[in-house]
């Protein structure tokens, strides 16, 4: 068959991930002449259904208790069994951490192929061919899937959502299957970190600190400039390591990767792992008193300066604006 599979978290929402993994299925599954179907996993709130029928042909939720809480065993047999019944070419789902988890085993099950980081995901005559970043994000790759269905997950804020106008509404069912909770994974504890304000992956604006910054105190200025711009913070991958900030922040290769329409980068290199995680970014804008840093090869405006003569009067500005 020539249907397209997008499956999403329903504990994540219609964000701006589920809306892009969404919009490469539809453009897909339109230039198979096939139908999309969206499955939901775990729960989901009503924007999300409703938001994903909009897009697709059929969407399908599989909210039984045992995937309410994420476990990889149990979510990846019922998935498989979902998949299965649609039979379909393509399978794709979202850049978070639980899809990339779930992605290559998948399509072991299904004895497809699987493919990762894609920003298109399009059809040539039978095979799939799937186009993504390498060598930290200085070159493009495309891969031809061998085997059917081709399992991939997108890096979904790089993709635009599909629009719903003129499209009449899907259908929305319940998923007909039997999920048992997998004895040999579970959850002895769960930590969750207080979050500010929205995603990363949804920020706007968001402002970086690097390892130029020295330690964790400049992260608290920064986050007064990031208040007065309306900003998210993040982190480059070594001031995360060094314990300055949460985890949480990083951005880059294994971090999190944004699309932001603004993107201060301060005190940071620009290696090519912190630039894949920036790729998609409108307006990247930098600070670093190194004149040869990296970074400066991919900004559209940068300042040569000791971040400390330029945070503190930036802010200024910006109050005095506002």
């Amino acid at each position: 068959m020539n249907d397209v599979v997008c499956c999403l978290l329903g504990s994540a929402g219609f964000d701006r991930a589920a809306q892009g993994v969404l919009g490469a299925g539809r453009r897909l599954a339109d230039s198979l002449g096939g139908k999309l179907r969206a499955i939901v996993m775990g729960p989901a709130e009503d924007a999300l259904t409703s938001g994903a029928a909009a897009v697709a042909d059929v969407v399908v939720v599989a909210a039984d208790p045992a995937l309410a809480e994420y476990n990889p065993e149990t979510c990846l047999t019922a998935l498989a069994e979902l998949v299965k019944q649609a039979e379909p070419k393509a399978v794709l789902l979202g850049n978070d951490t639980y899809s990339q988890e779930l992605a290559a085993r998948l399509a072991h099950r299904l004895g497809g192929s699987a493919a990762g980081d894609a920003v298109e995901v399009a059809a040539e005559g039978e095979q799939l061919r799937v186009t993504r970043g390498v060598y930290g994000g200085k070159a493009t790759a495309v891969i031809a899937l061998a085997r059917s269905p081709g399992v991939v997950w997108v890096r979904a804020r790089a993709i635009e959502p599909a629009s719903a106008e003129g499209r009449s509404p899907g259908t929305v069912e319940n998923a007909s299957l039997e999920v048992t909770a997998d004895p040999r994974v579970k959850v002895v504890e769960r930590h969750v970190e207080a979050k500010e304000g929205v995603r990363l992956e949804d920020a706007q604006i968001i402002v970086s600190g690097g390892r130029g910054l020295g330690g964790p105190e400049p992260f608290e200025e920064l986050k007064t400039l990031a208040d007065t711009m309306g900003a998210q913070m993040a982190a480059s991958r070594a001031a995360c390591d060094a314990g300055w900030v949460p985890p949480s922040w990083q951005v880059g290769q294994t971090g999190k990767k944004v699309a932001p329409e603004l993107y201060l980068a301060v005190a940071i290199s620009g290696a090519s792992q912190h630039i894949m995680g920036i790729a998609d970014a409108k307006v990247i804008c930098a600070i670093n008193r190194d004149a040869d840093a990296p970074i400066f090869k991919h900004c559209r405006f940068g300042i040569v300066e000791d971040y400390q003569k330029v945070v503190g009067p930036l802010r200024e500005r910006l109050s005095a604006l506002k």
